[in-house]
């Protein structure tokens, strides 16, 4: 919205040509979305708090999270608002990629809103069927799949990069759908497992996020991407704007969301940033090196999927509770402590998924 009016206002003042960089763009999205997350978050708790919208805690789980009873949840359409409301300021609104990620953010954050609604009034922890929540989260990646393989135009767009090769790129052709499935859904998921104390989840989010805010900066440069061997996608550069905004709003929420929590990110957020991050792994082709980045997700999925199968198949239990964060608070650990781990891991991780730009 605002790149178009300084385009006009370009004929007349040089000046405003300024706002064509993506550099600019992307800090202006990081300040934008910080400072509305900050003006918006504060009501936004006190409105959840007044009509004691607050977060209801499983009772089969750990004790020490009895007290956090109350705490009013739901805070990711915080997230969400900030993030839409930034890049529609200051993207190319006549970008497909944008409106992509975009849609899959918000229709996931929906079934994550449909989820937290049903908690919230019904008063159970466990809110959306699992098989609803998968079926819906199903159709809208479908949906976002089927797109993105309509409208690719170029063989890089339906093929699935190896990271620390130069040239070896395996081409998907139709498959390309399934594997956006699985990334998308995914990575919802997983990010949604991770979602379980104070600030565990957001930092991760937002450190993943501008790497594949690099990527996609890189992805969409054809100097960058030739020198450093990436397929070169016209246009995913302006998907760096998007994760800017992404990590603005993210900051701002752990303003918030840092222990002790004064609001939780509930289903809306951790489903919708979940997807999207899928989506923009998918969009500049770092599908492996994303699985790499997002270690601390996959950590908490297999956690889960590996407790459920240990469970059905011997009766026994691999974990104390699972996901495996609450693990950890069962043996003894601070809370603290283990989110403070966690986004060292992640920190590493994303340095390591970085540096699969030049090791090739």
């Amino acid at each position: 919205m605002l790149l178009w009016l300084s385009d006009w206002l370009a004929h007349y003042f040089h000046g405003f040509r300024v706002f064509q960089y993506l550099t600019l763009r992307a800090i202006l999205s990081v300040l934008t979305s910080f400072i509305l997350s900050l003006v918006l978050g504060a009501p936004m708790i006190r409105r959840l708090s007044r009509y004691k919208i607050g977060q209801v805690v499983r009772t089969d789980g750990p004790q020490s999270h009895l007290c956090k009873a109350g705490t009013p949840t739901m805070g990711g359409a915080l997230i969400l608002i900030s993030v839409t409301l930034t890049t529609l300021l200051w993207t190319d609104l006549s970008n497909g990629y944008v409106w992509l990620v975009l849609g899959v953010m918000l229709t996931f954050g929906a079934i994550g809103w449909v989820d937290d609604y049903r908690k919230m009034i019904r008063k159970n922890s466990r809110g959306l069927s699992a098989k609803w929540k998968l079926f819906w989260q199903s159709i809208f990646a479908l949906i976002a799949a089927v797109t993105m393989y309509h409208y690719a135009t170029l063989p890089a767009e339906t093929a699935l990069v190896i990271p620390f090769f130069k040239h070896l790129v395996l081409p998907l052709g139709v498959f390309s759908i399934a594997m956006t499935y699985l990334v998308v859904v995914g990575s919802s998921n997983a990010v949604n497992l991770t979602d379980g104390l104070d600030g565990l989840a957001i930092l991760p989010i937002v450190l993943v996020g501008g790497a594949l805010g690099i990527f996609a900066y890189v992805t969409g440069n054809y100097a960058f991407a030739h020198y450093l061997t990436v397929p070169f996608i016209p246009g995913t550069g302006e998907l760096v704007v998007f994760c800017a905004a992404l990590m603005g709003a993210g900051l701002g929420f752990l303003w918030f969301n840092t222990y002790p929590a004064q609001v939780f990110m509930g289903d809306v957020g951790s489903l919708g940033l979940g997807g999207a991050l899928g989506a923009l792994a998918v969009l500049v082709h770092q599908e492996l090196v994303f699985f790499v980045m997002g270690g601390v997700f996959v950590l908490e999925a297999v956690s889960v999927i590996l407790q459920v199968a240990s469970f059905k198949m011997t009766g026994k239990r691999i974990f104390r509770m699972a996901p495996i964060h609450h693990h950890f608070e069962l043996k003894g650990w601070p809370e603290p402590r283990i989110i403070v781990r966690f986004w060292i891991m992640t920190v590493m991780l994303v340095l390591i998924g970085l540096a699969t730009l030049k090791l090739r």
